[in-house]
């Protein structure tokens, strides 16, 4: 059972009685809801596009069950992951597809993204542009936050009832100066700050504003800055409710740093039961919800909409329960177990239900549900507890590893697990105080509480061999992945064939061609399942392809995930992932994040170097035009023109400075070389001035024509040109007025070569 806002019951479609099996296929009412949701759509150009324009079958015109669509920004971590593998385990025991898209309704274009596959919604917490697919009018619920807009049910934390419980234990163990932390930026801690304030007023403690800290976040940095500002009220309260368990673990060492002693001077009690809370030091108490519960009546919820049931009220509110620890100054199992409480052996022998009650809080036990069904091991248990009071022989111990495994794969919290046989102890010692026993069954019951208290040690030391193995895995993983990626090409880039390194199954990579079709670029399929053909175009409302998928996906036991790829430049497609389990494909390390954000980056960097390329190549170009240009204006700045046998008239116009003197120059020096000029007539009628630096340089010219056995004649020398040239030392340089002047020379045989250095003549 879960509850409404009102904190009535709601129960849950699982639970209805006269149900059916929960298959929700073609021909059933959620079939006929699926398809009645589909009509009225465009198909487009079905000639254009690859997909087929029927809706509510799947590969080879089968029937097919629901399709869950699930919106969730984040896919891994403490809460999401968890959140998501709710409603994947739900879905698929409801025969339904479980399609998760990473982003935002507004983000990712829904309602349009897989429009034609998607029967029933589940947006998780980010909930931008969730008007327009409320508009679509299909099934939506919406799970983590209360949303006032889209009509739409919402799946929550009970948070009153879980602080409530918090500030009650404290207010129990004597604390009045109760301080709280928290972001309120989140609706959630809004709600739990309400529920502080409430639960103050009703034990008539006075509300302190000055005793409320406001973090950035709800993460570890947000707790450990905020620190300081508790530390400054460290002699106003006794206690402290954080908003978050990551709030209160990041503050923690600050607090101990500075030397507050946890749980003596400040009593400190967290919210949502992360696997750190356990071992923090000391460990946190806290509220425990579990996520899976979220994502498993949302699920719930949203299969009976598809179904065509009436919606439930706006608010569902999954339990939780207090879990005290050191860090509230609580005895850690004794948390679990209260002294008055009798156990269950006395109202007739439900042991086993108390049992799995334990590991299962706040999960309900319901009354039509056997123990042995969550926990097919506790009959095995409870046998050998029996034979050890009776002597008889145990069961075999390797059956009884199996069953201490099966326990702890449902609650892995070591509170949880040493409570089970704390639970055995005091039911054996109220047996006794009843019954009375003899010294040596004592002795036996106390061997096999010890072998439980050791197998259950082994068995969570193996939990966390398997993480620790796992995360192995996907260190390598990413690595392999990322190394593909961004050293090969942007071919192998987009063939995906860097997925074989990873558990996909199945994936589809497709990129825009415009606003509304996606052309496919790459395709895996792992064991040679079908996948989409390269270059086949198909329609946003209908990716990925569905008659294209394994044949496995009918059953829902493979997650479909679609992850946008782009970057802060480009939004570049949509990539298309199938695997055996969120956890499998996706880890708690944000793995499918990573690639993600490797994949449009390898994508980029190629099209970088593609660019650069091109670039480079016109670059190129452009300066071999500039040189060509260049070679050009240096002949039209100093042309050469061969006037007679070994004569070179340099006709010059325009200004001359340094820099073009030097080309000059150089020009000449070539062109006496080139033409055998025996004679330079440099004729500078048409520059305006020859200040000092340039005639130094038309002296160098001089000298350097000489050593080349020819002469340098400058044609056009005006007045105010002689006197500037009075000073400079021309070498064998003649100077004439004009061009006529130096010919009549030349033709009269006036003019000869240069036989030594100082030779000159004026005319």
């Amino acid at each position: 059972m879960v509850q409404d806002s009102r904190g009535s019951e709601v129960e849950l479609p699982e639970q209805r009685r006269g149900k059916s099996d929960g298959s929700l296929h073609g021909d059933s009412a959620a079939g006929q809801q699926a398809t009645g949701a589909g009509a009225g759509r465009s198909t487009g150009d079905a000639s254009r596009l690859a997909d087929p324009p029927l809706r509510g079958t799947g590969a080879h015109g089968t029937p097919r069950g629901a399709t869950v669509g699930v919106i969730s920004p984040y896919l891994d971590g403490s809460f999401w992951n968890p959140v998501l593998a709710g409603i994947h385990e739900t879905a698929r025991q409801h025969g339904c597809r479980t399609l998760v898209m990473r982003g935002t309704p507004a983000s990712l274009q829904a309602p349009s993204l897989a429009r034609e596959q998607v029967d029933g919604w589940i947006v998780v917490i980010g909930v931008d542009g969730i008007e327009q697919l409320a508009a679509e009018r299909i099934p939506l619920v919406v799970v983590g936050t209360h949303v006032h807009k889209g009509n739409c049910p919402s799946v929550i934390p009970d948070n009153h009832s879980g602080i409530r419980s918090v500030v009650r234990h404290l207010i129990d163990h004597g604390h009045r100066r109760i301080a709280f932390v928290g972001c309120f930026h989140e609706s959630d801690v809004r709600e739990r700050f309400d529920a502080y304030r409430e639960t103050l007023a009703e034990a008539g403690i006075p509300f302190d504003p000055e005793l409320v800290i406001r973090t950035d976040d709800n993460w570890y940095p947000g707790g450990e800055k905020a620190a300081p500002q508790l530390l400054a009220r460290r002699n106003a309260c006794t206690a402290a409710v954080f908003g978050t368990d990551k709030n209160a673990i990041g503050m923690m060492p600050s607090l101990k740093a500075a030397g507050v002693r946890i749980p003596e001077e400040l009593a400190i009690v967290g919210f949502d039961d992360v696997p750190e809370a356990q071992t923090s030091d000391p460990p946190l108490a806290t509220v425990r919800q579990h996520f899976e519960m979220l994502g498993s009546a949302a699920c719930e919820l949203v299969v009976s909409m598809i179904a065509g049931e009436t919606a439930p009220p706006e608010l569902v509110l999954t339990p939780n329960t207090l879990i005290p620890r050191i860090s509230c100054g609580c005895d850690v199992l004794q948390s679990f177990l209260g002294e008055d409480e009798a156990p269950g052996e006395q109202a007739g022998g439900d042991l086993d239900r108390r049992m799995v009650e334990l590991l299962l809080a706040p999960r309900p036990l319901t009354p039509d549900t056997s123990p042995t069904a969550v926990w097919p091991g506790v009959a095995l248990v409870l046998e050998a507890y029996e034979a050890a009071i009776e002597g008889a022989a145990p069961p075999p111990a390797k059956a009884l590893e199996r069953a201490y495994h099966q326990a702890v794969r449902i609650s892995s919290d070591l509170g949880t697990l040493m409570a089970l046989v704390r639970l055995l102890r005091r039911s054996h010692e109220r047996r006794r105080e009843r019954l009375g026993g003899d010294a040596a069954s004592a002795q036996r019951v106390e061997a096999f509480l010890d072998g439980a208290h050791l197998s259950i040690a082994r068995a969570r030391l193996s939990v966390e061999a398997e993480f620790v193995a796992q995360l192995g895995m996907l260190v390598r993983s990413n690595h392999d992945v990322g190394l593909a990626l961004l050293s090969g090409s942007q071919q192998e880039s987009l063939s995906l064939s860097w997925l074989a390194k990873t558990s996909a199954i199945w994936a589809c990579l497709a990129l825009w061609e415009d606003a509304k079709t996606l052309v496919v670029a790459g395709a895996y399929g792992r064991d040679g399942s079908a996948t989409p053909p390269i270059g086949s175009r198909h329609r946003l409302e209908a990716f990925p392809p569905e008659h294209l998928l394994p044949p496995s996906a009918a059953s829902g036991a493979l997650m479909m995930i679609l992850l946008p790829i782009r970057t802060a430049r480009r939004d570049w497609g949509v990539l298309a992932l199938m695997g055996p389990t969120l956890r499998e494909l996706t880890g708690d390390e944000g793995t499918v994040g990573v690639w993600a954000s490797l994949l449009p980056a390898a994508l980029e960097r190629d099209e970088l170097v593609q660019s650069l390329s091109t670039k480079n190549a016109e670059l190129q170009t452009a300066y071999a035009s500039e040189r060509t240009l260049s070679d050009t204006v240096r002949e039209l700045g100093c042309p050469l023109i061969p006037l007679l046998p070994g004569v070179m008239l340099v006709p010059l116009i325009g200004a001359i400075d340094r820099d073009r003197a030097l080309q000059v120059l150089t020009a000449v020096v070539e062109g006496v070389d080139r033409h055998e000029a025996r004679f330079v007539l440099l004729d500078i009628t048409g520059v305006p001035a020859v200040d000092a630096q340039v005639a130094q340089v038309l002296g160098q010219t001089s000298r350097a024509v000489a050593l080349l056995g020819a002469r340098v004649v400058l044609v056009g020398v005006r007045p105010e040109i002689a006197r500037s040239l009075m000073d400079v030392e021309l070498g064998s340089l003649a100077t004439y007025s004009s061009l006529a002047g130096a010919l009549h020379e030349l033709t009269e045989g006036g003019l000869r070569p240069a036989t030594g250095p100082g030779a000159r003549r004026r005319r």
